[in-house]
């Protein structure tokens, strides 16, 4: 259809060593290495690719891959490894974390630990919306359903060597910027203007940039940005992703335009509906945005499914997200895949390592 948005991908990448599969500070040289091609983060492991913005899912995944190609070869090349963690199974060593200068270094000095250990991956999608207004009226509209996502994209078993028993331990690490997290209904761009600007008047984050929601609006693109969940393990987990994550913006525009109505559940409850899709993923219940109540994790991606149908069907992605979500229901999310790397190798860490290193682009 005519009001179908393009979306495009950031992926937050880790570099880890290819022997011990440790993180690795190389972010300097690996950008070198891609002539301008990829991105740095607040931490030096880190490095950050982004798409162009696509109206196909097919042609999403090709450019996913292409820049996984790019940040590969210029992780050899630099004499590392690149793994689509959102964080590190093997525990650092030898001091070989730091943090990034410019900016990032100001963060470090305001945010102290918060900043320093804050080694963790995520991926954000870009969806296009007509206006600011529009914008807002998205972001009121997808909160419910952002734990979901966050659940089926669990991607951080491990923290510094040890398992978590959370799913998506980013997701805990995440929390502690005082800026981060789901944010209340604001029924107006005036509304959401006012809560930044109210934010930045405390001098306590840096810029606008800082304001770390789950989802926000990005002026300077366009669109609206969704940043709940994990980098993804493989590429069809990031492509699931975005497509979900293009079909909820495109149904709240929908409903934005319509006059439908807003959401209700308290941001105290949606704080609880993280919690519990970080802790677990898809193994045991999530929060059913339909009713605010536990519910098996397949019956609420069937909710999910049949709640961005309409969009999903106008995109020609209904195939991809049936398909996708039936994968994760058998297969595990990441965040299982890891586990089960390590219980191969008799509980070593490294091994969800290397085995990400293997999944980031078989073949």
């Amino acid at each position: 259809m005519s009001d179908l948005p393009p979306f495009g991908a950031e992926e937050e990448l880790l570099l880890v060593d290819r022997e011990t599969g440790a993180p690795r500070g190389r972010a300097g040289t690996v950008r070198d290495e891609a002539d301008g091609d990829l991105d740095g983060e607040l931490r030096t492991e880190q490095v950050e690719t982004a798409t162009a913005p696509h109206h196909s899912a097919d042609d999403l995944a090709d450019d996913l891959r292409r820049r996984r190609h790019e940040a590969r070869d210029a992780a050899r090349a630099s004499g590392v490894d690149v793994a689509a963690l959102a964080t590190s199974p093997v525990g650092p060593d030898g001091g070989s974390e730091s943090v990034a200068e410019g900016r990032y270094g100001r963060i470090a000095d305001r945010f102290g630990a918060i900043a320093t250990s804050q080694l963790t991956n995520g991926q954000h999608v870009h969806v296009e919306v007509a206006s600011p207004e529009e914008g807002v009226g998205v972001l009121d509209r997808v909160g419910p359903w952002l734990p979901v996502l966050r659940a089926l994209a669990a991607n951080s078993p491990h923290w510094r060597g040890l398992d978590t028993s959370y799913a998506s331990y980013r997701s805990v690490v995440w929390s502690r910027w005082p800026s981060a997290g789901p944010t209340r209904v604001f029924g107006s761009l005036e509304a959401y203007d006012a809560a930044v600007e109210a934010m930045l008047a405390t001098d306590t984050v840096l810029d606008d940039a800082m304001v770390y929601f789950d989802a926000r609006l990005s002026r300077e693109l366009g669109t609206v940005e969704i940043r709940v969940t994990d980098v993804s393990l493989e590429v069809d987990d990031a492509v699931l992703v975005a497509v979900l994550a293009r079909a909820l913006v495109t149904t709240a525009s929908r409903a934005f335009r319509d006059g439908g109505p807003l959401p209700t559940a308290p941001v105290e409850a949606l704080r609880l509906a993280h919690w519990r899709a970080a802790r677990w993923g898809l193994t045991e219940e999530l929060v059913d945005p339909r009713t605010g109540r536990p519910a098996p994790a397949g019956e609420v991606l069937d909710a999910l499914r049949h709640h961005v149908a309409d969009a999903l069907a106008d995109a020609g992605d209904t195939d991809r997200a049936a398909d996708g979500l039936a994968r994760l229901l058998a297969d595990g999310t990441g965040s299982e895949r890891q586990r089960s790397a390590t219980g191969k190798a008799d509980g070593d860490p490294a091994a969800a390592a290397h085995d990400a290193v293997a999944r980031f682009l078989p073949g």
